[in-house]
């Protein structure tokens, strides 16, 4: 440090040590504190520095993993989508004809044709058209009552109960029918009742693991779909196994049969559906359980968990076409392309009625039977075997209690209660049952009961059950369902029908009439029956047994029948061994009490063939290495209406033969009069005959309708007062929609109201029906 440097410090510290002395004697008299001195100026803002430069960009990042697929979009209920459904056509009444009812109507319409005093301002019949609607006679109002998928109560939810497809056959027990112990049929209520439908099928294609489905079929994925029940993309053509098990599941509750309440609206006559009753469903799942009396299966069943099932009892119906109604109260439904869904029992024919080797029923063998589900079928295609049933269990006349609930099998509470099938009756594409019965619509005390039924297939038979025990006045309802399980089944052998039409006699190349009627017998077939079989003859063995021929394995080409109960799981086959007359496709059959004629008649509709044959005129089988060359084609493609007249008409379980006239032919063209393929017959409370078509849009470019057939003998030509010779001819009374079928007519018991099922509007054609 520098001498000057040194100086500054001493002075310094002198001045700190004098100022420190000072402080020391003045301590008890310190000063006030100094105000605070202002605050200083702001200092002036420094400029702003300048921007940085931009950094480079990042890299990009990984894609994110795929969304959840977005729902399809489907909306239920989807107006483009045709429904089936019950019609109802209420009788309004006309100002020109005091009529009472709609079978009073069409009378009265049909007598002013005949007698050429139709007003010219009426339509009758109704002119042939093809429309997208329903359409019926001045006189007649219809009403929508149900629709396929409609919910049959208060509850929406996606799997309560609702309507099933496809309806058919239609029964009405009228409010209070069974107080005094009545028959069903025309008595209880007009104007509130309850309605049994069958459910036949689901049309079109149905979705397999490479095939979307399609139709009627495509409607039901789409529902499921829009309620969750499904959670596929249901257009796709890539389903899994575990989305086609679960659309099996549903597709099973969508045939079989549904109970239901209906009512009238007295203000305006229309039906509808009484959503506050006990309806019930009817299905081909194991919620619905029957058991098969009359026949033994070859294996036990178990329900849709794999659960075993009592002996005898099998899980559903299916397929169910047309039916009957009995007088004890109970229906008969007829199960008919059973073969579809698991598979045919009687693989051995193709659809031209060729015998195929290989298949179970080729000479030198007893017959054959593969009764496990095939893979191909429609409900063979799910993996889950709990899907999968015996083939014999199916192909049946259900007999369904109808209001028990749907899993009360026969003698699952007691003997006598509960639904079963008719083993007794055989194995057949059953379309539908009906029972004889006296002129008050009963049973006929002291006589055995009777029924009747139609295989409707192409040369399909008609068939007779005798009761081997006899119905007696007082009987209980059980008592009268147990004759159902024992007794005889008869085929009726058309004698003398030219074999390549099956509508004319070879005597006279003509359709059999009053004047010239056909002679047929019943044959008995059993391995027991002493009967001489038709063909025997023709085969070189006169005087053989239906009985020898259908246990020997070479008769007529064919493998051997051990037991009646084979031959019942193959009426077709059976009945080709001994050489019944081959039919027309037999669909409704229905027995008439109150006849025209003034005698009990069968009636049946011949829906048509249209292709070859089993068997030459003397009932022998074609050879099936000539038969494409050999056997004709059968020339009826518009079929017919035929009547059958047993030879003991008080006493048809006692009769051995029948008489069968043609009661009306079907045809070509565009006229009123003009109507082909007939189905479903009705016959009204006076013995009215009526029937539906299905097939005269393709035939006839109109659409399908229901009839009513004049058998008035007083309108025949040359008749005192008849300008048009109306009797034999057809009258359309309304139509369906243009693609649909008009099956199922009924009526109410006061006959005021028509019943009709519309059946596939849009299985082919355009429709919108129901929702014009």
């Amino acid at each position: 440090m520098s001498q000057h440097g040194k100086a500054r410090y001493l002075g310094a510290y002198v001045l700190v040590g004098l100022l420190g002395a000072l402080g020391t004697s003045a301590g008890a008299c310190s000063g006030d504190d100094g105000k605070d001195g202002l605050n200083g100026q702001n200092g002036v803002d420094g400029t702003d520095g300048t921007d940085g430069q931009d950094g480079t960009d990042g890299t990009d990042g990984t894609d994110g993993t795929d969304g959840q697929p977005g729902d399809p979009g489907i909306v239920w209920p989807d107006p483009s989508r045709p429904l089936s459904g019950v019609v109802a056509l209420s009788f309004v009444g006309v100002d020109d004809v005091p009529a009472t009812d709609a079978a009073s109507l069409v009378r009265a319409r049909v007598e002013q044709v005949a007698t050429g005093t139709l007003p010219s301002h009426v339509q009758f019949p109704l002119a042939p058209a093809s429309t997208d609607s329903v359409r019926a006679i001045d006189g007649l109002a219809p009403s929508v009552i149900a629709n396929w998928l409609d919910p049959l109560t208060y509850d929406e939810s996606p799997t309560a109960l609702r309507f099933g497809t496809n309806n058919d056959y239609l029964a009405y027990f009228g409010d209070g029918w069974d107080v005094n112990g009545e028959s069903p049929k025309w008595s209880g209520s007009g104007s509130s009742g309850w309605l049994w439908v069958n459910h036949e099928y689901i049309s079109n294609a149905y979705p397999t693991l490479t095939t979307a489905p399609m139709g009627q079929h495509l409607t039901l994925a789409k529902f499921l779909r829009a309620h969750d029940l499904l959670t596929n993309d249901v257009t796709s053509n890539v389903w899994t196994e575990a989305d086609v098990s679960t659309y099996v599941t549903y597709s099973k509750q969508q045939v079989g049969g549904t109970w239901m309440h209906v009512v009238q609206d007295p203000s305006t006559g229309a039906w509808e559906l009484d959503r506050g009753a006990e309806a019930i469903r009817y299905d081909a799942s194991s919620k619905t359980l029957l058991r098969i009396t009359g026949i033994q299966t070859a294996n036990p069943d178990h329900d849709d968990t794999g659960a075993p099932l009592p002996a005898g009892v099998v899980p559903g119906i299916m397929d169910d076409c047309a039916g009957g109604q009995t007088p004890w109260g109970t229906i008969f439904s007829g199960e008919e392309n059973v073969q579809d869904y698991y598979g045919d029992l009687e693989v051995c024919w193709t659809s031209e009625q060729k015998l195929v080797t290989g298949m179970g029923c080729d000479p030198g063998a007893a017959i054959a039977f593969d009764t496990k589900t095939s893979p191909g079928s429609e409900w063979g295609i799910s993996s889950d075997p709990n899907h999968w049933h015996d083939r014999d269990h199916y192909g049946y006349i259900a007999e369904i209690v109808v209001g028990q609930p749907s899993d009360e099998f026969e003698g699952k509470t007691a003997p006598g209660v509960g639904h079963k099938k008719l083993g007794a009756m055989g194995r057949a594409r059953w379309e539908a049952a009906t029972v004889a019965i006296g002129a008050d619509w009963k049973l006929v005390p002291n006589q055995p009961v009777v029924l009747y039924g139609g295989d409707d297939r192409r040369s399909g038979r008609v068939y007779k059950f005798v009761s081997s025990k006899p119905y007696t006045a007082g009987m209980t309802k059980p008592e009268i369902r147990a004759l159902l399980d024992e007794g005889k089944l008869y085929a009726a052998h058309f004698a003398g029908l030219d074999n390549t039409t099956g509508t004319t006699l070879v005597a006279t190349k003509q359709p059999p009439t009053e004047a010239a009627p056909g002679m047929g017998q019943w044959i008995e077939l059993s391995v027991t029956s002493t009967q001489v079989a038709p063909n025997a003859a023709a085969l070189g063995s006169p005087g053989i047994t239906v009985g020898e021929a259908l246990k020997s394995n070479t008769y007529n080409g064919l493998a051997g029948f051990p037991t009646s109960d084979d031959v019942r799981r193959a009426l077709f086959t059976a009945s080709a061994k001994v050489g019944i007359m081959e039919l027309n496709r037999p669909e409704d059959v229905e027995y008439n009490p109150v006849d025209p004629s003034g005698k009990p008649r069968i009636y049946i509709g011949f829906t048509y063939h249209g292709r070859k044959t089993q068997l030459d005129q003397d009932g022998k089988l074609i050879d099936p290495a000539v038969h494409d060359m050999v056997s004709v084609k059968r020339s009826d493609e518009v079929g017919t209406v035929v009547a059958i007249e047993e030879a003991n008409p008080t006493n048809p379980g006692a009769s051995m033969s029948f008489l069968y006239i043609q009661a009306w032919q079907g045809n070509k063209g565009t006229s009123i009069w003009d109507a082909a393929a007939p189905d479903n017959v009705l016959i009204d409370k006076s013995g009215g005959v009526w029937f539906g078509t299905d097939g005269n849009l393709s035939i006839n470019q109109g659409a399908d309708a229901i009839y009513y057939l004049d058998l008035d003998p007083a309108h025949k030509a040359g008749q005192p007062g008849i300008q048009t010779a109306t009797f034999g001819k057809a009258f359309r009374v309304l139509t369906v929609p243009s693609d649909a079928e008009a099956t199922g007519p009924n009526m109410s018991s006061d006959m005021r109201t028509i019943f009709v099922s519309v059946q596939h509007p849009g299985e082919t054609n355009y429709s919108r029906w129901p929702w014009h």
